[in-house]
C-alpha cells in the first residue's frame, strides 16, 4: 500500500478550513485510515471545526475496542458531532460551525466508507466513479431531475450542504462498501477539487502520473489554474501496491 495526503489553501482563500488526517498504520481497530474535512464557519470557526472534529473522532477509534469498521465509524463521528456542538456554544465565533467529513478504511480487499456532506471519495482506474454521494441542495435538485449533473457544477447554490458535522443533534453518515481490484486508486478531496476540475479530467490526471505525490501536486495545481475558488485537500491511496510509502 501507498498513500499520500495533501491540502492547499487555494487562490482565494485567506485561511484553510480543510484537514486531512492519513494513517497507513493501525489506528485502534482499523488497520489504516484517511479523512478528508472541510469546515464551514467564520474566520476562526472553520478551521476550528474540521481539526476538532477529526481530533474528536480519532479518540473514539483510538479507544474502541470493537472491531467492526461501520461501528466504530458510527460511534465516532457521532460523538465528534456532539462534542463540535458544545464546542460551538464556547465563543460568539464559533456559532454556526460545522464541517463535511469523508472516511474510509480498507480491510482486506473491501473498501468501508462513510461521508457527511459534500467531501467526496471516487475509485480510480480506467474509468472514474464517484462511490459517495452528495448531502447537498444541487444533489437533491439533480436526483429531482430540476437540473443535470452539468448545469449544477455552476449552480449559485452548489456550496449550499444539507448535512454536516455540528450542525444537528444527531447526523447521520452514509456508509459505502466496496471491493476493490489490482490497479484501483482511490481519490478522497474537497470540494475545493470537485468544483475546480471535472471527474474526467482528474481521471486523467490520476492516470498520467505514478507517484502520487505528483499526482496530487498536479490535481491541486490544476485546480488553482482553474480558479482555486476555495480550499483544496485530496487524499490518493493505491491499497495493491507493493511499495510501501507513508502519507
Amino acid at each position: 500500500m501507498r498513500a499520500y495526503a495533501k491540502t492547499d489553501i487555494g487562490a482565494k482563500r485567506k485561511t484553510n478550513q480543510d484537514f486531512v488526517f492519513c494513517s497507513m498504520e493501525p489506528v485502534g481497530g482499523l488497520p489504516n485510515l484517511f479523512i478528508v474535512a472541510d469546515g464551514m464557519g467564520g474566520h476562526k470557526a472553520g478551521d476550528l471545526a474540521s481539526r476538532y472534529t477529526v481530533e474528536k473522532f480519532l479518540e473514539v477509534v483510538r479507544n474502541s475496542s470493537d472491531t467492526n469498521p461501520i461501528t466504530i465509524i458510527e460511534r465516532g463521528v457521532s460523538k465528534a458531532n456532539k462534542e463540535l456542538i458544545e464546542k460551538s456554544k464556547e465563543s460568539i465565533d464559533y456559532e454556526g460551525m460545522g464541517t463535511t467529513f469523508v472516511v474510509c478504511t480498507i480491510i482486506g480487499d473491501q473498501i468501508y466508507i462513510a461521508n457527511v456532506g459534500d467531501s467526496r471519495l471516487y475509485l480510480v482506474n480506467n474509468e472514474i466513479q464517484q462511490i459517495t454521494r452528495d448531502h447537498s441542495l444541487v444533489e437533491e435538485m439533480i436526483n429531482l431531475g430540476e437540473i443535470d449533473r452539468k448545469n449544477a457544477r455552476t449552480h449559485e447554490k452548489k456550496n449550499i450542504i444539507t448535512r454536516a458535522v455540528g450542525v444537528d443533534s444527531e447526523v447521520i453518515p452514509d456508509f459505502f462498501e466496496i471491493d476493490y481490484t489490482k490497479g484501483d486508486i482511490i481519490m478522497m478531496c474537497s470540494d475545493g477539487l470537485s468544483n475546480m476540475i471535472d471527474d474526467e479530467d482528474m481521471k486523467d490526471i490520476i492516470n498520467q502520473g505514478n507517484e502520487l505525490e505528483d499526482i496530487a501536486n498536479n490535481l491541486i495545481d490544476v485546480a488553482n489554474n482553474n480558479g482555486g475558488k476555495d480550499n483544496i485537500s485530496v487524499i490518493l491511496v493505491e491499497p495493491d501496491s507493493k511499495e510501501v510509502k507513508s502519507c
